[in-house]
């Protein structure tokens, strides 16, 4: 379901944003979507509080771990067994 939004602005905010959504080929209406939806995917989400008490619980796990070299070694292994079954 689409939602009306009316938003007031100053005649000269409004004739900038005609003309960059005109130079974009874009109505305003288009031009204003997208830049709500630009802006929204940058703001921040969830509580700083949360996020810091994920980390510190991922902090207390234990993972498999291996020494770098190795590991890289094998994945270089698994590069050239996929290259030869091609």
């Amino acid at each position: 379901m689409m939602k009306r939004l009316q938003v007031l602005l100053r005649e000269q905010e409004y004739k900038e944003i005609q003309r960059t959504a005109h130079a974009r080929h874009l109505t305003m209406a288009e031009w204003v979507r997208q830049a709500l939806i630009k802006a929204r995917r940058e703001e921040p989400s969830g509580k700083v509080e949360d996020k810091l008490a994920l980390i510190r619980a991922m902090a207390r796990c234990e993972y498999p771990t291996a020494d770098i070299g190795q590991m890289l070694a094998e994945i270089e292994r698994g590069y050239a067994e996929n290259e030869s079954a091609v």
